[in-house]
């Protein structure tokens, strides 16, 4: 045929044959994510077909031992059956079978049997002729140099037979296909591998974990995600006051009671607040003071008492200074001072609540 713009031959049966075969290949490795090794292998023989429990035929694709020398399966979508289908009617379009080939295997540097193989073709007189890895890769990059003239962002790319196979594999995770079921469609032994083939998008995350939320709301109890009453967030907005001490806040949850019955200054959940660690360290200097006290006007019931309360708040106190505010506290499992009574009135109060005086009033006549 002349090409009158041109003014070129052309030979349009050639032409169809390779857009054709350009297509096959393409489709092929789009849709079921081989190896390109793997694509060459493929022959009539890699059909099957498997019947489910409800009469359902799903077409498979066998896929022969290459690179981890395990036979894998791949269930065949409908536009993967659409392009095997085509190949085979492409070759039984003069009512012949497929021919029986041999094909060389650059790696084992052996001969195969004669095999149906799928990507082959008439080579006029010298007869059919299988496609090998660098026809494949010169059919793609000469798809590439025709897309770059009417698609700029094709200009200067290059693709290659695996490129494909990173796609496939990102298609499949990111439409929320379990990576493992991924990784044994793409023949990898290790979920690893496959999670460097797939390229994960800020957006997918984003939609998957959405997704995630809606899927775990519709299987929980409605009740759980009531609006919250007045009452509710009221109660919630006084717990934060109530947490408030002299020395900084409680780090106790929400719906938890103290602990510690208001011993602040010797509680791991006081957080000190650094503006207040001068007023820490007067408490601290006064209680080791008091320690220090064996004598004078005081009557020895009260000193006792005094002292047996001043030891163990002050080793809370030294436990709970930070040099910084990072720093650790006291342990948790410190003994509480045991309350005692004088007077008839226990003494058990917190000196970092504002506006007491333990220790004075301990040691009031």
């Amino acid at each position: 045929m002349l090409d009158l713009d041109s003014g070129e031959l052309r030979h349009i049966g050639t032409e169809e044959e390779a857009a054709f075969w350009d297509w096959a290949a393409v489709e092929t490795l789009r849709h079921s994510g081989v190896r390109i090794e793997e694509l060459c292998e493929l022959t009539h023989l890699s059909i099957r077909q498997y019947q489910r429990a409800n009469g359902e035929v799903i077409a498979l694709l066998v896929i022969e031992p290459s690179k981890t020398d395990r036979e894998r399966v791949i269930p065949m979508s409908a536009e993967l059956f659409h392009v095997i289908a085509s190949i085979i009617r492409r070759h039984g379009r003069r009512g012949r079978p497929i021919p029986l080939v041999s094909r060389y295997d650059p790696h084992d540097k052996v001969w195969s049997a004669p095999m149906p193989f799928l990507f082959q073709r008439q080579n006029g007189a010298i007869g059919s002729k299988i496609f090998n890895p660098g026809t494949i890769q010169k059919m793609i990059s000469r798809r590439c140099e025709a897309l770059a003239e009417t698609h700029p962002g094709f200009r200067g790319l290059k693709f290659t037979p695996h490129d494909f196979r990173r796609i496939f594999a990102t298609e499949l995770v990111n439409s929320g296909l379990p990576i493992h079921i991924g990784a044994a469609l793409l023949g990898h032994l290790s979920i690893q591998t496959t999670r460097g083939y797939v390229a994960v998008f800020d957006e997918d995350v984003i939609r998957h974990y959405q997704a995630h939320l809606h899927q775990r709301r519709q299987v929980r109890p409605s009740e759980e995600y009531r609006d919250a009453t007045e009452q509710e967030w009221t109660e919630f907005e006084e717990h934060f006051d109530r947490r408030k001490v002299e020395l900084g806040s409680c780090g106790r949850p929400y719906g938890t009671p103290c602990q510690h019955e208001h011993a602040c200054i010797r509680c791991p959940m006081l957080h000190v607040n650094p503006k207040m660690l001068a007023r820490l360290s007067e408490l601290e200097a006064d209680l080791l003071q008091r320690t220090s006290v064996r004598g004078g006007d005081v009557p020895a019931t009260r000193l006792l008492a005094s002292v047996g309360f001043v030891d163990a708040s002050g080793s809370g106190a030294c436990g709970t200074t930070p040099k910084d505010p990072s720093r650790s506290r006291c342990p948790s499992d410190r003994p509480l001072p045991t309350p005692r009574v004088f007077a008839g009135q226990a003494i058990h109060r917190c000196p970092c609540r504002a506006g007491s005086a333990p220790v004075e009033e301990l040691m009031r006549p």
